[in-house]
């Protein structure tokens, strides 16, 4: 599979080459306790395995996991993934912290969507956000997606069900120009579904 580019940025599947990236990002709590499946704290291992089960689904059609670069730097920024789960599309980002706050994960989730779409012609593309991860619900917003219900996932790295909301970007409204508000979880909404 090829790369994708953006004008700032060029995502490459994600291969070997990363795992020592991948190590040291999600070696950030900050990090993994936002992600679902991703263990704390993470290791080189932990990546190689990452990289080499993603390296499979990507062969089989059921993953497409990239490694985001800054074109400026040639440095790796970040990563971005679309996945079928349960039979339906999911995408799923991260970016090291430094980079956080200068609109990549819009601009890259943007381009793997857009894949998402004309190449391997999804009809909707599902997410989620944990709820106090107010930034990914926004850069959610900013792409379109509509809130559908909240539910508790797990977060590996926090070793508990974290409440996450639960989003769908569909063929139609991809791309509009003016992206539908997705409503957070309030507080109170936070407790009693967490009791």
């Amino acid at each position: 599979m090829s790369s994708l580019e953006t004008e700032r940025l060029l995502l490459r599947p994600a291969s070997s080459e990363d795992a020592s990236f991948f190590t040291a990002a999600l070696a950030d709590y900050d990090i993994s306790r936002q992600l679902s499946s991703v263990p704390y704290p993470y290791t080189e291992e932990d990546a190689d395995n990452f990289i080499a089960t993603v390296t499979n689904a990507r062969a089989m059609g059921e993953a497409w996991v990239f490694t985001v670069l800054s074109k400026a730097t040639a440095t790796p920024v970040g990563c971005v993934g679309l996945h079928i789960k349960d039979g339906r599309y999911e995408i799923g980002y991260w970016f090291a912290k430094p980079y956080w706050g200068r609109g990549f994960a819009t601009e890259a989730a943007r381009r793997v969507l857009a894949f998402a779409f004309g190449v391997v012609r999804a009809d909707a593309v599902q997410a989620g956000w944990f709820h106090d991860n107010i930034a990914s619900g926004r850069v959610l917003a900013k792409l379109g997606f509509t809130a559908t219900h909240v539910e508790s996932w797990p977060s590996r790295a926090r070793g508990e069900k974290v409440l996450c909301n639960r989003t769908l970007l569909t063929r139609e409204l991809f791309g509009r120009k003016k992206p539908l508000e997705a409503p957070a979880v309030r507080q109170s909404e936070s407790t009693a579904l967490a009791t």
